[in-house]
C-alpha cells in the first residue's frame, strides 16, 4: 500500500470514528460505550498476560505480583480499587466533561479486571485455571452482552406512569419478569435469565424448558419426585452435546485449557 493511499486509508477510520462519537454524546450514550470499551480492553489484555505468565516461550514476561510476606495479589483486588475511584472521582466532578469520560472508561477497565475473576467471588479460592474457573469466561460473555444491550439503547423495565391503572400494570409485569428470571436462574440457565430482563419471551421460552440435571429446580421438581424428567434433563444437556463442545472450544480459546497458560 502506498503512502498516499496509507494517509486516506487512516482519514477515513479517522473520520468514521469522529462520527461515531458525535453520535454517541449527543444520543448521551457515550460514557456506557467508553465502560465497555474499557472492560473489553481491560479483559483481553488481562487474559493475554496471564497466558503469557505461564507460557516458557516468553520468560521475560513479569510474574504475578507477591508481597514479601507471599501473598498474591489479584487483579480483582487492583479492578475494585480502580472501580472505587473511577465512582469517586466521577461523583466529585459532577459528571463535567472531560473527567466523566475518563472515569467512565476507568471503570470499565476495573470491571474488566474484577469480572476476570469472579470464579475467585463465587469460591473464595484461587481457581483461575481451573474447571470452576471458566465461569469467569460465562460471566463476561454476559456483562458484555449486557452491556451492548444498554449500548443499544436497550432498557430492562418501561413504566407508563400516565395513569394509575398504567402504573399498577407496570408494576404487574415488573414482578412477573423478575419471578420468570429468578425461575430461569434456578434452572441455571442464566444467559435466558439476564436476557430476559430486556426480552421477556426469551424468559418465558426457558421457564416452559428444561432445567439442567444438577440445577436447584431439578434437585426440587424433579430427582425422586419426577424421575423422568430427571432423565430427560441428563440427557438434554449431556456434557458431549454440540452447544456443550462448542462452549468448551470458545472457553480454551479465550481463556485456555484446564490447568493451562
Amino acid at each position: 500500500m502506498a503512502k498516499s493511499e496509507t494517509i486516506a486509508f487512516v482519514l477515513v477510520l479517522a473520520s468514521i470514528f469522529t462520527t461515531i462519537w458525535n453520535d454517541l454524546a449527543d444520543e448521551g450514550r457515550l460514557p456506557i460505550f467508553l465502560v465497555l470499551a474499557g472492560f473489553l480492553l481491560s479483559f483481553i489484555g488481562i487474559r493475554i498476560s496471564t497466558r503469557l505468565m505461564r507460557s516458557d516461550k516468553v520468560p521475560w514476561w513479569p510474574g504475578s505480583i507477591v508481597s514479601e510476606g507471599g501473598v498474591h495479589l489479584h487483579h480483582l483486588v487492583f479492578g475494585i480499587v480502580t472501580m472505587m475511584l473511577a465512582g469517586a472521582i466521577g461523583f466529585a466532578t459532577s459528571g463535567e466533561s472531560p473527567y466523566f469520560e475518563i472515569v467512565a472508561l476507568a471503570f470499565g477497565v476495573g470491571v474488566g479486571l474484577t469480572i476476570d475473576e469472579f470464579a475467585l467471588w463465587v469460591h473464595l479460592e484461587d481457581v483461575y485455571w481451573a474447571e470452576e474457573g471458566r465461569r469467569s469466561i460465562d460471566a463476561t460473555v454476559i456483562a458484555i452482552l449486557v452491556g451492548s444491550l444498554f449500548l443499544f439503547g436497550v432498557q430492562p423495565f418501561d413504566f407508563d406512569t400516565s395513569s394509575p391503572w398504567l402504573i399498577g400494570f407496570s408494576i404487574l409485569i415488573l414482578v412477573v419478569d423478575v419471578a420468570t428470571v429468578a425461575i430461569c436462574f434456578l434452572k441455571d440457565r442464566f444467559l435466558h435469565g439476564i436476557v430476559a430482563l430486556f426480552f421477556w419471551p426469551i424468559g418465558w421460552y426457558a421457564v416452559c424448558r428444561l432445567g439442567k440435571p444438577n440445577s436447584r429446580w431439578a434437585k426440587k421438581h424433579y430427582a425422586d419426585k419426577n424421575p423422568s424428567k430427571q432423565a430427560r434433563a441428563q440427557i438434554r444437556f449431556r456434557p458431549d452435546r454440540r452447544t456443550e463442545r462448542f462452549k468448551e472450544k470458545f472457553r480454551d480459546v479465550v481463556g485456555g485449557g484446564i490447568g493451562e497458560g
